[in-house]
Formats: C-alpha cells, structure tokens, sequence
C-alpha cells in the first residue's frame, strides 16, 4: 500500500512489540477482507506470521462493494475460514458488523456513490 513508503510495516510492528501491554490488553488490528484479493488461508498464515508473539486482537472487515470499485466482498465461506484458522492460532479474531449497506452508506460505498454521481 502506498501509505506503507511513509509508514513502514516492519517499523510499525517494531513499534507494537515495544509496546508495555498490561496482562489483558491487546493491540487491535483492523484487516479489511477483500474477495480473491487477501482472504486466503495463505493470507491468514502471512498475518499469523506477521502478528507472532504479539498480544493482539484482529477485527476483520468486510468490504463493502460498490460501482466505483473493482474489488468485492469476499464469500461467507472464505471469511469463516479465515477467521477460523487465526482462532485455531490463538488470535482474537472478530467479524465485524456492517452497518449502512442497503443504503450505500457503508464504508467506502458513500464515496463510490457520490463519485460517480459526479461523473454524470
């Protein structure tokens, strides 16, 4: 992502691992599920390897889709799945709800919505 040029992951997890956690927090990660695009099992491993040795909680996302946008939401299925194998790994892993979908006011789904009216 281009945020990570100025922001780089490696420095950020650093970061997190030099954090003084009390016993019960965690750090909250939010992850953004996008259908065939990072919802694999193989993107689950990557953020169980990325997360290791941290104390963290994972709040997975769903993207909302939208006509201005080439990605979609990922199958029930692959999100169960995903969310399974962090579990199975120890990882707090929690499916967030969406809330504004049927009137395209989810995130993402309003700027989409608004840009193409604007084209016209």
């Amino acid at each position: 992502m281009p945020i990570n040029k100025k922001y780089p992951l490696a420095e950020l997890m650093k970061a997190c691992r030099e954090i003084p956690l009390e016993p019960r927090q965690r750090i909250t990660f939010e992850y953004i599920l996008i259908g065939g695009i990072n919802d694999s099992r193989t993107d689950a491993k990557r953020l169980v390897k990325l997360l290791h040795g941290l104390r963290a909680k994972v709040n997975l996302i769903l993207f909302n889709e939208h006509s201005g946008s080439q990605f979609k939401r990922p199958a029930d299925r692959a999100v169960d799945e995903f969310q399974r194998y962090l579990l199975d790994r120890n990882i707090v892993a929690i499916r967030r709800a969406s809330k504004g979908q049927d009137i395209s006011a989810a995130c993402g789904q309003l700027k989409g919505k608004l840009e193409k009216q604007a084209k016209g």
